[in-house]
This record gives C-alpha cells, sequence and structure tokens, in this order.
C-alpha cells in the first residue's frame, strides 16, 4: 500500500477473489494502480490452492489476461479526471457530500503539478497579520491600488469598499498590517490587467479562508508565520511546513486512504468525455498503458482537473497572441514530465466547451538555469522577497523583486543570457548556512556542490565566484542598503525587512520559465463548465488551472493552490448536487 494507490486495495480484494473463481486461476492482471497488492493476494491465493493439494499445472493453464483492447466498465457517482491538487480536492469534497468517486490519472502517481509547486497559500489572516507593523512603503501599494481608474460599475463598488475598510483600519488607531477578502480581490483583479472575471475573482477570494481551514481540518499544516510570496503583492501568503507541494498531495492522499468512497487509478489516460442522448456528460473512455481500454460511467458527472497547457509547446505558440510574450518556443517550463499538457482542455472543445482568456500565458522567475524545474533553491526565494535582491551577471540590480511575475520575467529575459541571481544573506531567517536548507529539502552544502547555489563569506568572494565586478557589486548592495533606511527605492520597491551585511551571502542562479496557462475551460462561479451559448453542459464541472477567467493578465503568486483547493472543493460540491 505504501509504494501505490491506497484506496484501491479495496478494490483489489473485490475483483481478484471473483476473477480467481471465475476463472479457476491465480494468473491474473494485476489492478491498475496497485499492482503490489494484486500481486499478493495472488500469490497468497497460489500458496492457499498448493496448501490444500489443487492441480497447479491446470490452474496455470487457466492464466487469464485481458488482451489489450478489450474494454473494462466501471461504474461511479462522480468520475475526477486529473490528479493533482484541484482533482484530488474535489475527490475528497464530493465524498464528503455523500458521493462514491474515482479519480483517474494519467501519471503513475498523483500529485500533478501541485507536487512541486511552491506550495504558498494567500488569504487574509488576522491573527497572524496583526503581528506585521505596516510601513509608509506598504501603504503606498495599496493606495495605488484603490487609486486606479475603474473599468467598471463593478470595479468601481469593489474600490470603494476596500477605501471604507481602510479609513476604518486607521480609524481604530490600528497600525497592524491591513487585508480583507475585498483588498484581496481587488489586488487579485488589478494584478491579472482588470481582465479576469471578476465574479470568479469574488469566489477565489472570498473562499479563501475557508479553504484554509477546510484543508487544515484534514490535517494540512502551515508555518505560523505571514510573509510576501513571490509575486504575490502583499503579505498574505502561508507556507506549507513540507517541501515544495508535498504537503498538500501528502494531505489529500493520507485522507482519501482513509476514505472508503474514493478510488484512485494511475497510469491511465482519459481520452474523450461520454455523452448519453440529451448532450449530459456520463463519463469518460480511457486507456491505460498496457493498451487495455477503459469505459468509466459516472451517475452525477465529471470533474475535469488536468490542469493547464503550459507544457505543451504547440498549444503555448498556438495561443501566445497578446504580444507581451517574443517566441515562446524554445522557453522551457517548470512543469512536470507529462503534466499540463491541455489533454482535458481539448476533451471538453470537442464536446462543445467554450474556452476563455487561452492568450494569458504566464512565465515564473524560479526554473533552475539546468533544466528549468521549480526545485532547489533557498526558501526565501520563494516567500521571502523582504529579504533579497535580484542581480544579473554584472551584479547590478534591475527590477523591483516585489512586483508582478510578468514584469519580472519581461526583465529577466532582458539581461545578458536571460538569467538572473537571487541574492541574500545571513541577515534574514538564516544564521548559518550548515544547518539550512532549500525550500526541498536539500542543504545548501549540496546544493552547492551541484552548482544550484552559491555561497561566498563576503561580497568581494561573491564577485570573484560569479565573474562579476566587486565594486559594481558592492555599489548595488550599498544603494539597496541606503533604500533600505529611507524607504525610498529606485525601482518602485515597497517591502523590506534587512539589510544585506553580514555574510555568507547566498547567490540563486535562476531564469524566466513557462509555468502557468490563465487560459481554459470557461466556467460559471459553481464551477460548472459552459458552452459556446453560456449555458452549462450538464454533468460537467472544472476545477484548477484547467479554467480560464479567474487570473486574467497576470496571476498572483500563491493564488493557484488557492484555485486548486477552493474551486476544487466547490466542483466537488456542485458535482454532488
Amino acid at each position: 500500500e505504501n509504494h501505490e494507490t491506497p484506496s484501491l486495495t479495496g478494490v483489489v480484494f473485490e475483483r481478484i477473489p471473483a476473477q480467481v473463481v471465475e476463472h479457476q486461476t491465480t494468473k491474473l492482471d494485476a489492478v491498475t494502480g496497485a499492482t503490489f497488492a494484486s500481486n499478493a493476494l495472488m500469490r497468497a491465493a497460489s500458496q492457499a490452492a498448493e496448501a490444500a493439494g489443487l492441480d497447479m499445472a491446470a490452474l496455470e493453464a487457466n492464466a487469464y489476461h485481458a488482451q489489450p483492447g478489450a474494454t473494462q466498465a466501471w461504474e461511479t457517482d462522480i468520475l475526477v479526471v486529473g490528479g493533482g491538487g484541484a482533482g484530488l480536492a474535489a475527490a475528497i469534497s464530493a465524498s464528503e457530500n455523500g458521493a462514491k468517486v474515482i479519480v483517474v490519472e494519467k501519471n503513475g502517481a498523483v500529485g500533478g503539478d501541485t507536487l512541486v509547486c511552491g506550495a504558498i497559500y494567500n488569504n487574509p489572516d488576522e491573527a497572524l497579520q496583526s503581528k506585521v507593523e505596516m510601513s509608509d512603503a506598504v501603504k503606498k501599494t495599496l493606495e495605488a491600488g484603490i487609486g486606479v481608474e475603474p473599468v467598471d460599475e463593478a470595479h468601481k463598488e469593489l474600490i470603494d469598499t476596500v477605501s471604507k475598510e481602510w479609513k476604518q483600519h486607521q480609524a481604530d488607531g490600528k497600525t497592524t498590517l491591513f487585508d480583507s477578502d475585498a483588498w484581496f480581490t481587488l489586488q487579485t483583479y488589478n494584478g491579472g490587467d482588470n481582465v479576469a472575471d471578476l465574479d470568479l475573482v469574488k469566489v477565489l477570494c472570498d473562499n479563501a479562508v475557508a479553504g484554509y481551514e477546510w484543508i487544515q481540518g484534514l490535517g494540512m499544516e502551515f508555518n505560523d508565520t505571514i510573509g510576501q510570496g513571490a509575486g504575490s503583492l502583499w503579505q498574505r501568503t502561508h507556507t506549507s511546513t513540507k517541501p515544495m507541494g508535498t504537503g498538500f498531495i501528502s494531505t489529500y492522499v493520507e485522507n482519501i486512504a482513509a476514505d472508503e468512497n474514493v478510488e484512485m487509478i494511475t497510469s491511465t489516460t482519459a481520452t474523450k468525455l461520454v455523452q448519453d442522448d440529451t448532450g449530459r456528460v456520463v463519463g469518460v473512455e480511457a486507456e491505460d498503458v498496457n493498451g487495455n481500454t477503459y469505459k468509466f460511467q459516472a451517475a452525477k458527472g465529471v470533474v475535469l482537473a488536468t490542469g493547464g497547457f503550459a507544457a505543451n509547446s504547440k498549444m503555448v505558440n498556438e495561443y501566445n497572441t497578446t504580444g507581451k510574450w517574443a517566441d515562446l518556443s524554445k522557453v522551457p517550463t517548470t512543469n512536470r514530465f507529462g503534466c499540463s499538457q491541455g489533454d482535458g482542455i481539448i476533451m471538453a472543445q470537442e464536446i462543445g466547451a467554450a474556452l476563455s482568456q487561452m492568450e494569458q500565458i504566464q512565465l515564473l522567475y524560479l526554473g533552475n538555469v539546468k533544466d528549468g524545474g521549480l526545485t532547489k533553491y533557498p526558501a526565501r526565494c520563494v516567500n521571502g522577497t523582504d529579504q533579497e535582491i535580484f542581480i544579473n551577471k554584472n551584479g547590478e540590480r534591475f527590477v523591483k523583486e516585489d512586483g508582478r511575475r510578468d514584469e519580472i520575467c519581461l526583465q529577466v529575459l532582458n539581461q545578458p543570457d536571460a538569467m538572473f541571481y537571487f541574492l541574500e544573506s545571513a541577515d534574514g531567517d538564516y544564521t548559518d548556512v550548515e544547518t539550512a536548507l532549500t525550500a526541498d529539502g536539500f542543504t545548501f552544502k549540496e546544493m552547492e556542490e551541484q552548482g544550484y547555489i552559491i555561497i561566498a563569506d563576503t561580497l568581494d568572494e561573491m564577485a570573484e565566484k560569479l565573474g562579476c565586478d566587486a565594486g559594481t557589486l558592492k555599489a548595488t548592495v550599498d544603494a539597496f542598503n541606503a533604500s533600505v533606511d529611507s524607504g525610498e527605492d529606485e525601482f518602485g520597491r515597497t517591502l523590506y525587512s534587512v539589510k544585506l551585511e553580514n555574510g555568507p551571502f547566498v547567490a540563486t542562479p535562476r531564469q524566466a520559465c513557462l509555468h502557468h496557462t490563465m487560459g481554459g475551460v470557461k466556467i460559471d462561479t459553481e464551477g460548472r463548465v459552459l458552452d459556446e451559448s453560456g449555458a452549462p453542459i450538464e454533468g460537467l464541472v472544472a476545477a484548477g488551472e484547467i479554467t480560464g477567467g479567474i487570473h486574467g493578465g497576470n496571476r498572483l503568486g500563491g493564488n493557484a493552490v488557492v484555485d486548486t483547493v477552493v474551486f476544487g472543493k466547490l466542483a466537488g460540491e456542485t458535482i454532488t448536487k
């Protein structure tokens, strides 16, 4: 059970004994996703047969194996296609609402790109934010946000709401960090260039706290501090206590393992949505790695949670039409192999689903320079914007580090060799590089040996290791330290907490990589997939990166995980109605 899909154990103990009796053999196909348990049960059956004195040669001769191409039928209440964060959240939510669920995942294990995410989750948190003093520089970010020109009446009402809340915060004599659902919504909408569906943005942000409490109730653990994640634009970021996205996925998997209502099948790819005569989605056709085909029937419907298409270069190039990004055909991706291929979007489109904002594509500046992977970086790179600066190969700053992801990535692409370094010092969260760990749990020493980070006791030594002029690097750091004192920054940065003064210094080389696609199937505020006329396609809901319209032209860092939790939970509730 520890090596495969735990929830399939019940399927194994139901199917294998029945087939042993039916075919009078102990040589059968293993249940996909539960090979160890299947083989263990067949070995036990063989040992029992031999102990009973049965003709083992005859049992061997009766061996039964489904031929590739044979179709196996499965029935359930709800079928979830995709075993990433949104799909697993939807499965648990549907089970909580009384449904039987099967999760079909094309890869050999669940997790998707959530497994390698930065593990940051945004939501207002009065308890933690009350411990943070609100600086004059941070106030400028808020004042700029409520000072934008509204694009319509709904936008104006949202701005007015935040303005009133901010005035009340000040009238109450509070000096700690201000936040609210409305301010979170406004930042998300403004940060996405005001092109998202504001109603969907409200669902995301108004339910972020409830989602945070829900996943904690499942056993998820976060650090007890608040921060500002990379590109999140405000100090409302919570970070998992476990490396990368393992905390989210392990929480889901542990809950599913104890839930007899949920089964997970891996190494099986959904290929087609099945509809009845009325057009209602009633299941999917699928194929496993051995060429066997499956027909999953879902009495209540299907949840699509197959992710975006940032790892599908053909789709990226097809939809890269905004003019923001130049040719992206040779830009690497942070996504895992086999994930984010856009297959669910294509399946939905084949039955008439409308698409939304497919042209909105995001790059992220956290990709390592070896293969673009979102791995092996100090934790502050993803949730410590206040404690670091970004420098190019010449040792110069080139962008405000607490800005939008797209603005930072555009500047990164214009730097020498289209790369840069995070530069941090021992003045922040760590003081001892011998005990410090990267975001995914590696020691700094290991990462230095493998070339993922550079460590130096002094800036002179760092300049030598980076191959830049020491005077330039020291002047860059001195200018930044002066900005920390004055609160005025040449690039417009507003978030500071420490000067960079004491070694050891750590530099982490990174590049901008394809990371997230904000476009996808069009949904309503209940997660129902809509057709070209705007009507819901009966029996079909979607959650996670497969959907469009939530993030607009730029997704705030940390909002993707909120998306998977909030809309995954919502999808499970909607499909069971």
